[in-house]
């Protein structure tokens, strides 16, 4: 757009010259000549072909000196071409010295001289922006980095902070189960004892209740302790310990690959799904080698399981499958089961 500017201007300066001719066919000749060769010229930026007419178009000066009116718009091509000779032609206007008034010479010379300017003025312009570009691309690309690694930083820190927080649940559970379940456990068993040894009717009754008061504060002791051990469920173990009830057949393998932690409800399915593949596997499939991976990818948290027995071994149907694709579908989660190599199993949860 800049550039364009630029040429009117330029072309301003040759009209400028022109005007003072006597008669008005000429000039406007010359004026769309120049605006044609100047066009041409430009859609055959830097060939031959536009140093050849950009040539021809100067020597014509020789012939009809009007067009040394033009000279603004030759230099102009010229040092856009970067070859500034090809107005030499423009030379032989000096065959007819007195053809053209002397305020046309200067008019031409000094928008030469402005042509040369504005094109050193504009390239350096141009310069300028093309590293301002460069700048901000640069400054986006480390700014984009400086995310990533921000993001890397906060995975890292909500990691740390949920191996902690595990740790702090298993440590409540543990004290829970062996220290207040036992004693309730303990006062289950007396309060038992004292109902068989009581003779007394008036107290039969309270002591009932006393006994289904600590039944029921053990059940719920119970369920808390499932709760806090749901949420500190160790999928990794999980897995390796099903694969392990396999290697009497399987060459088993295990690839972990979540950064950060996986939310409880996943890490379910996740177990649930491995636990029913191999034991499917170990019931149907005529292979000898199990893989399993857990892995991310952007806005999905993935499950592959793959043996390599024949597919015709293995049906996708049955109770099991089924159950798959329910615990994938209470989680808006997708899976699929390919048979094309073998037996692969592919579950995508939502992150």
């Amino acid at each position: 757009m800049y550039r364009l500017y630029e040429w009117t201007a330029i072309m301003l300066l040759c009209l400028a010259g022109l005007v003072m001719s006597d008669n008005y066919v000429v000039p406007v000749a010359v004026a769309i000549g120049l605006i044609a060769v100047s066009t041409v010229v430009h859609l055959l930026s830097r060939s031959i072909f536009s140093a050849i007419i950009l040539f021809v178009a100067c020597g014509v000066c020789g012939w009809v000196p009007l067009v040394f009116c033009g000279l603004p718009v030759f230099m102009y091509e010229a040092m856009r071409e970067e070859r500034w000779f090809l107005v030499l032609p423009s030379l032989l206007v000096l065959l007819h010295t007195d053809a053209l008034e002397p305020a046309q010479y200067i008019v031409a010379l000094s928008g030469a001289g402005v042509s040369v300017l504005l094109y050193y003025m504009m390239s350096r312009i141009e310069d300028s922006v093309e590293k301002y570009h460069v700048l901000r691309d640069e400054l986006v690309e480390k700014n984009a980095i400086l995310e990533s690694q921000n993001q890397r930083l906060k995975e890292a820190q909500n990691n740390e902070v949920h191996l902690a927080t595990m740790k702090e649940r298993n440590r409540i559970a543990r004290e829970i189960h062996d220290n207040v379940g036992h004693m309730l456990t303990r006062s289950l068993l007396q309060s038992g004892a004292l109902m068989i040894a009581n003779k007394d009717e008036n107290l039969k009754e309270p002591l009932e209740g006393l006994n289904a008061t600590l039944d029921q504060a053990m059940t719920s002791i119970r369920e808390s302790v499932h709760d806090l051990h749901d949420e500190s469920i160790d999928l990794q173990a999980v897995i390796i310990e099903n694969l392990k009830t396999a290697e009497h057949r399987f060459k088993t393998s295990f690839s972990y690959e979540i950064k950060a932690g996986l939310p409880t409800s996943v890490k379910l399915c996740f177990a649930g799904i491995v636990k029913e593949a191999v034991s499917n596997a170990v019931k149907h499939s005529n292979g000898d080698k199990i893989e399993v991976t857990v892995g991310e990818k952007p806005g999905v948290y993935e499950l592959i399981i793959s043996d390599n027995g024949k597919a015709g071994e293995i049906r996708q149907t049955g109770i099991g499958l089924s159950n798959m694709r329910d615990r994938v579908g209470q989680l808006q989660g997708h899976i699929e089961f390919i048979t094309d190599n073998g037996f692969v199993i592919r579950a995508g949860i939502p992150r």
